[in-house]
């Protein structure tokens, strides 16, 4: 340990510091230009800001010697002269370089005043770094607790389908990386949920998310982002929803997990988000429901339960589609789902050979897509029709009335 110095020498270091202060600052801000690239490239206004914190540094420091017990407020008081957007564009690693240069070039001024002068270097110059990583820290988690404010929001308006103009910026403050298509996926809330962890999971793959945890439910609004942002992405390519949906499932509770519909972009999620709320809301009415499950898989437990863009969705993809194409295929799947999907029964009350309904069948799924012979099809296309013939009957009571004369 060095020894302590008696008054008159410390009075005599003191003046002497105060009188190099201004010269050395100026010394430090050439050699921060000369040593940190980042530094010289700032604009002027900013790295006018970096040399009022220096000059408060060696301030404070000659204050510090003079009284080490005004630590705590000295530290703080460096970091008081930055302007708060001075604080946003230097990082922390940065902030650091900054106390190092001081620190180096001080040290070369005061060497040969004495030990304890150099030891006063050390101990304030870790003083300085504690403050600078404190700051940094509250910084931060000021910053991270708007995000997550922010994040719950904008999850809301998406949920709630009231996106309003000031949607699209708030998403671009939060740093949305998604590009394209969007897809929902709506389950239960882990009893230690680490939502860090699974944006974690979600970059692996290839994709951002915006997370709302809304009691028990935990919501992702889930968009690819571009490849050059990927980390560690799959080699493969691009990942259907449904198999990202897979992937991220560690990361929801025990319960079902249902995936909206893919959408064309962010602002469009709301219609992704509705189906995926309706169909978790009625997925234990299906006893094999996989996890997860797309939501247009639970049209008729959905339409069962009075969701509009379900039954909407059976008529407009299925009923209509059919009619449009053939009134034959309508008839003959009519008939093959009265009659317990049985080709024999289907054929002989349509008056037709077994191959013929065989054939229609076949063109009903190239029509629309779905396969009647499976047994969850068959109950989403027998849905479709009892939707379509109900919403035929109606428009065809309400045509007559209108036609009626006064």
């Amino acid at each position: 340990m060095a020894r302590s110095p008696d008054p008159a020498e410390k009075a005599e270091t003191l003046a002497w510091l105060r009188r190099i202060s201004g010269d050395l600052a100026t010394v430090i801000i050439k050699r921060l230009e000369e040593t940190l690239p980042w530094y010289a490239a700032m604009p002027p206004g900013r790295r006018s800001s970096v040399g009022l914190v220096a000059q408060a540094g060696i301030t404070s420091f000659i204050e510090w010697y003079d009284d080490p017990t005004a630590t705590p407020r000295i530290a703080a008081d460096i970091f008081a002269a930055a302007p708060r957007e001075l604080l946003r564009s230097v990082s922390l690693q940065q902030t650091l370089q900054l106390t190092r240069v001081t620190v180096e070039m001080t040290e070369e001024r005061v060497a040969g005043r004495g030990e304890d002068l150099r030891e006063a270097m050390l101990l304030y110059s870790r003083e300085v770094a504690f403050t600078a990583a404190d700051l940094y820290a509250r910084a931060a988690e000021a910053r991270g607790l708007w995000d997550a404010r922010l994040e719950a929001l904008v999850v809301d308006s998406i949920l709630t389908g009231e996106a309003d103009e000031e949607l699209p910026s708030r998403i671009a403050a939060l740093g949305w990386h998604g590009h394209g298509e969007v897809s929902v996926l709506v389950g239960t809330t882990p009893p230690q949920f680490d939502v860090d962890q699974l944006r974690r999971m979600a970059r692996k793959l290839g994709v951002d998310v915006l997370v709302g945890v809304q009691g028990s439910r935990l919501v992702l609004v889930i968009g690819r982002t571009d490849p050059a942002l990927r980390a560690g992405g799959d080699e493969q390519g691009e990942l259907s929803f449904p198999e990202i949906a897979r992937r991220l499932e560690p990361g929801f509770g025990e319960g079902h997990l249902v995936l909206g519909p893919t959408v064309p972009a962010l602002v469009d999620a709301s219609q992704s988000a509705r189906a995926s709320l309706a169909g978790f809301a009625v997925a234990r009415a299906w006893r094999n429901a996989p996890r997860p499950v797309e939501a247009d898989d639970l049209l008729p437990e959905r339409a069962l339960a009075g969701d509009p863009l379900a039954k909407h969705t059976l008529v407009e993809r299925i009923y209509r589609p059919l009619r449009a194409h053939s009134q034959d295929l309508v008839t003959t799947l009519w008939s093959y789902l009265d009659n317990g999907r049985s080709l024999e029964a289907t054929a002989r009350e349509l008056f037709v050979h077994p191959n013929t309904v065989r054939y229609r069948l076949k063109r009903v799924s190239d029509v629309i897509g779905w396969d009647a012979t499976g047994p969850r099809e068959a109950l989403i296309l027998q849905t479709s029709l009892i939707l379509g013939a109900i919403g035929t009957d109606t428009t065809r009571r309400r045509s007559a009335s209108t036609r009626r004369p006064r």
